[in-house]
């Protein structure tokens, strides 16, 4: 009966996900907050984010929120990246997982980008000299998240997007849901679909869209208000399976993963993780870009990452340090690094 139920809730999950956008990558100049599909964590990323199914603790609130219901007491985490390495562009994440009674966890999440500085450049002086501006974008999610059996797992997160730069800046609100099925003499056998960045479209507001024009009658300039055209965020679905290996006191876990994307390429992802005692973790993962539509990639990443992960514990509690890179062409990869207090 547990599994009719869970498979029940599985495809209705990807029946009404399918239904809710078309991908097009043709559209990809239209759509906005595109930080929204941007990975901070590295344990996760070591792996290619391929494991939907069966990701928990604090990266889960960006993988697939339901499998944050794993938490067991306190999870806490930080981790922070050098995205595309030369450009001068970092993101930290910070999470916070809490148990509360004896099925539901409640979690936030906030995950922030630095742009760096940019040099202010108008028609009257092209090369500068007048300034500098610093645009960022902030993500804060709210989640709640349960488990309904001993194998089905779920829950939601609310999140507020805000990107900003001197006079301008968009706000939009959006939610994730999710749902893991784990089964399995050794509940090595998990599945997983998720539904990220549902939500209404933005647009930009500020001092940043007013212009000075000379006046139609001349002699004077007047000030006008621009329109900005709204943006939609990317929805993404994302789907997966994975399948744990026990040997001794050695695990090795493989999954594959397929995203589709409103407004990008779909995605097809292998990765395998690889754990002694659970307290020294290797990861590979490849990712798999549909280029049915371009024959060229359209992606600075070739596909591959690697990670490497070791979790000290302490009685009842567990110190992890995570590392991941995602390899690119024309800049230096992305790195990430994380650290993670289970208490």
């Amino acid at each position: 009966m547990k599994k009719r139920i869970s498979i029940g809730l599985i495809a209705s999950a990807v029946l009404l996900s399918t239904n809710a956008f078309a991908g097009n990558p043709q559209r990809a100049g239209q759509a906005g907050a595109s930080e929204l599909l941007i990975n901070p964590w590295a344990r996760s990323t070591g792996w290619g984010g391929v494991n939907f199914a069966g990701v928990k603790g604090v990266e889960a609130s960006f993988m697939n929120i339901a499998g944050t219901a794993s938490t067991e007491g306190t999870d806490v985490a930080f981790a922070n990246t050098q995205w595309l390495v030369n450009a001068g562009i970092s993101i930290n994440a910070f999470g916070f997982n809490q148990k509360v009674g004896s099925n539901g966890v409640l979690g936030a999440s906030l995950v922030a980008m630095d742009y760096g500085d940019w040099e202010i450049t108008d028609e009257n002086n092209p090369n500068g000299g007048i300034g500098s501006i610093s645009p960022t974008s902030i993500s804060i999610g709210l989640s709640y998240a349960q488990k309904f059996t001993e194998s089905i797992q779920g829950g939601i997160n609310i999140k507020v997007y805000n990107t900003s730069v001197t006079n301008l800046k968009a706000t939009v609100v959006c939610f994730d849901a999710g749902v893991q099925y784990i089964t399995g003499v050794d509940k090595q056998i998990k599945f997983g679909v998720t539904l990220k960045n549902i939500g209404p479209s933005g647009s930009y507001s500020g001092d940043g869209q007013v212009v000075n024009l000379p006046a139609p009658s001349g002699g004077y300039t007047q000030s006008y208000q621009e329109r900005s055209s709204s943006f939609e965020i990317p929805t993404a679905l994302g789907l997966g399976a994975s399948y744990d290996f026990y040997i001794s006191e050695q695990r090795l876990t493989v999954a594959g993963s397929f995203q589709s994307n409103s407004f990008e390429k779909d995605q097809f992802g292998l990765g395998a993780e690889y754990s002694i005692k659970e307290m020294l973790d290797i990861h590979v993962g490849y990712t798999f870009y549909d280029n049915t539509d371009y024959e060229k990639m359209t992606t600075v990443f070739t596909g591959l990452s690697a990670g490497l992960g070791v979790v000290v514990p302490f009685g009842e509690s567990k110190f992890g340090v995570d590392y991941s890179y995602r390899a690119t062409k024309n800049f230096d990869g992305v790195h990430s690094i994380g650290v993670s207090f289970s208490l």
